[in-house]
């Protein structure tokens, strides 16, 4: 056999964990090489244990923590290892020409681990047998952008590297795409404020005349021009009242204007969200998401109406200020001015800080915003558990973590305002020194240094001012980087860029070699079906097998990664999605019913549905009779999430709601595994009705209740494993027949125990 290397271009010799990096390498033998490793987390017996499956050139080497021997198989005609996962936990399997040689078992965060370990093994197996050199593996690759994962990748980092990129102001000059439709008055409220911030200025300027022509003449014995007083003292008020009637338009004018633009990015981004596909929602929190929508655009509607404008204000008005000056008296503008670079080096020292802060602080916030949001809707659970001091120790937490960062951001501020004002009050006094030497020295007169401090005065007044916006400018910014993480994001599910528009349903889907995957993870493969229209499927495995996974990529609420789903023939992701969905009704194990009547629940999916249309509804659904006991019947306030309503009425209502749209295809999600056997056999009718004529697609609890679907659809490991109906997949005797047989034995169990509880009722009532 060939004895050539084999081709060592993979991440070989990886880092081991410290508690087995002495082990193993203590085990290799001289020119072993390190291929692949799995660090599994359970022993046989499902305990939590560590243990370590190593892959080289040579062998496959694996050892417990508990056993004190190593074991290993070299390279052999018959290998195989191979892997299986169900109900949470994987099983990693060693076999020969005969049996089962080892087995390990893992949680399925270790799946994709796993999957690289099998792929090393399989393709060093294969050079040792044949002397091949295998064929290289085509590189999992990102669906959204393409970029190469690596083995223990769930998800892509190129996706995900907003979340690592540091806020920069330059993002608030995104902004400019929601105030771009109000440039206008934009500019028209710029004008205002350049009049107002030049009115503004007039006085000091009098002032100058004022004192070297009228007051200090008056000391010197000279009579007080009363004409030229009044027209001096009548330029000071009509510019206060200039200046007034010029800032309350501007003010009032941008306020308005901020307000819309606010409320536009409000809107958009949670236009945006709303389309997000489900796989976005599936990794964030839902305070933080509220609080982005909310707190964050308040942050930035306050910054554009206040703090922009007072900036713009004070820009202008430093910039007037310094014309007049050097105008005036050059050396004695040269001076007031030295205090500048000092503080421009100041505000570019805190500025990063300050943004890294704010952002820092944001995301905390979020955190406290997420306690609040799982805590208020689950408070009977939280109630029922007595877990009220955990919840609140919870929040004390996260509160204390919020103001540990605050208090960081505190420190830097705290240190850089009180230094801007020392500063400007230095440059004062530095210009009242300069300024009384002038005077001495006959080269200005006194109406000159008084016009000038009094410029200065507004001058300094407005750079502390413009120093304070360095704050908020960065809190807006990285509000502003946390609404364009949103608005930036594409749908993982995007719509077509050529519709294609169905006349009229039929329904009837077709999945062919159907495969998805979260990451690296493989979820369902090469799963081909055909449901004609009108037919009812169920879908049976154990908990992990894949049976909601091609639920949502039927309802298109992720997009498969190979093959592809039909509807009539046409490829769903060529539908509008809007239109698509309109055509599927689906019941959910947990029903969501949102704070409204129950007459708005029941016609979510069609708003404008009569109330004739909501009551056949109802009635079709058997939920009329409990509507009509409620109080104010289908005006009845349902509360949030419809906790006024017991599990059986709110799924009785989420049938309705179903039932209503008419759709062509209907979804089944395990509707009756939450309630109790009476309430399933309520809701079961309900649901008889609701599947005449429809293409059906049924999850159940319950195996018994998917006897009268047409063919049951047996899943395994995300495979097709069986189809048939019940009668045929019994007499095979396979995976479904074992699936039910276990199952019954534990319903026979329930009912016997219903049964002794009934009769020890009926015995105490006697008694």
């Amino acid at each position: 056999m060939q004895q050539n290397s084999y081709p060592l271009q993979h991440e070989t010799m990886l880092t081991f964990p410290p508690v087995w990096a002495s082990q193993v390498t203590a085990y290799l033998t001289s020119e072993e090489i390190v291929l692949a490793w799995l660090e599994v987390d359970l022993n046989t017996r499902l305990h939590f244990s560590s243990g370590i499956v190593v892959v080289t050139n040579r062998r496959l080497l694996a050892k417990m923590a508990e056993e004190e021997c190593w074991q290993d198989w070299s390279y052999q005609q018959g290998l195989k290892l191979s892997c299986r996962d169900h109900a949470g936990v994987g099983n990693l399997e060693l076999f020969d020409t005969q049996a089962r040689l080892a087995q390990w078992c893992y949680t399925l965060g270790k799946n994709a681990g796993v999957h690289h370990l099998i792929a090393e093994f399989t393709q060093q197996l294969h050079f040792r047998l044949t002397g091949e050199t295998p064929i290289q593996r085509i590189p999992v690759k990102c669906p959204k952008c393409a970029a190469v994962l690596s083995s223990a990748q769930e998800t892509c980092p190129v996706c995900n590297q907003d979340a690592h990129i540091p806020p920069s102001t330059w993002t608030l000059f995104r902004l400019w795409r929601f105030a771009r439709p109000y440039r206008w008055r934009l500019l028209t409220g710029f004008l205002l404020m350049l009049g107002g911030t030049a009115a503004t200025l007039v006085p000091p300027y009098l002032t100058m005349p004022l004192m070297d022509n009228v007051l200090i003449p008056y000391q010197n014995g000279k009579p007080i021009d009363v004409d030229l007083v009044t027209i001096y003292l009548s330029g000071l008020l009509a510019a206060a009242l200039l200046a007034w009637i010029l800032g309350w338009s501007r003010t009032y004018l941008l306020a308005k204007v901020s307000e819309r633009i606010g409320a536009d990015l409000r809107t958009t981004t949670y236009e945006h969200l709303v389309k997000l596909s489900q796989e976005y929602f599936g990794g964030k929190r839902t305070g933080d998401l509220m609080a982005r929508i909310g707190a964050e655009t308040d942050r930035i509607n306050l910054f554009i109406s206040l703090h922009l404008l007072d900036f713009a204000t004070d820009v202008i008005m430093m910039s007037m200020t310094a014309i007049i000056l050097v105008s005036i008296n050059p050396w004695l503008a040269l001076v007031t001015l030295l205090p500048l670079p000092i503080i421009a080096w100041l505000i570019h020292l805190v500025r990063d800080r300050l943004r890294t802060g704010f952002e820092k602080v944001d995301r905390v916030w979020a955190e406290v915003n997420n306690v609040l949001a799982d805590t208020i809707p689950g408070i009977r659970v939280v109630k029922a558990f007595a877990q009220e001091d955990r919840e609140v120790a919870r929040f004390r937490a996260a509160n204390q973590r919020n103001l540990e960062i605050n208090d960081r951001v505190n420190r830097v501020w705290a240190l850089f305002t009180p230094t801007v004002t020392l500063l400007t009050e230095v440059g004062l006094l530095v210009v009242w020194i300069f300024g009384i030497w002038q005077v001495s020295q006959d080269q200005i007169s006194v109406g000159v240094l008084t016009a000038f401090l009094a410029y200065i005065g507004r001058f300094y007044l407005r750079l502390d001012s413009m120093s304070r916006i360095v704050s908020v400018t960065q809190k807006a910014a990285a509000g502003t980087k946390r609404i364009f993480d949103i608005l930036d994001h594409v749908s993982s599910v995007p719509e077509p860029v050529k519709l294609v528009t169905l006349p009229a349903m039929t329904g009837r889907i077709e999945l062919r070699n159907v495969g998805f995957r979260y990451g690296t993870r493989s979820v369902t493969r090469d799963v081909s079906l055909v449901i004609e229209p009108g037919e009812m499927i169920g879908l049976v495995g154990h908990s992990g097998s894949g049976k909601s996974t091609l639920i949502n990529l039927i309802c298109r609420f992720y997009d498969v990664t190979e093959g592809a789903i039909l509807v009539d023939g046409v490829d769903i992701r060529s539908l509008p999605i809007a239109e698509y969905r309109k055509h599927i009704g689906l019941v959910l194990q947990e029903p969501f019913l949102f704070f409204g009547t129950i007459a708005e629940n029941i016609a979510y999916g069609k708003p404008n549905a009569t109330r004739k249309e909501i009551i056949a509804a109802a009635r079709a659904a058997y939920a009329h009779e409990f509507i009509l006991r409620l109080p104010y019947g289908y005006d009845s306030l349902v509360g949030e999430r419809g906790q006024a309503l017991s599990g059986g009425e709110r799924q009785r209502i989420s049938i309705a709601r179903a039932l209503l749209i008419d759709p062509r295809i209907l979804i089944l999600d395990e509707a009756t595994s939450s309630v109790d056997t009476k309430t399933e056999k309520e809701i079961q009718e309900a649901l008889d009705n609701l599947v005449q004529g429809r293409t059906t697609i049924a999850i159940a609890h319950r195996l018994s209740t998917l006897r009268e679907a047409n063919r049951l659809v047996v899943l395994d490991g995300g495979k097709v494993v069986e189809v048939g109906n019940h009668t045929e997949l019994m007499a095979r005797q396979g995976y479904y027949h074992h699936l039910y047989l276990s199952q019954s034995r534990n319903v026979d169990t329930e009912d016997h125990l219903a049964e002794l509880d009934s009769a020890v009722r009926v015995r105490g009532d006697r008694v």
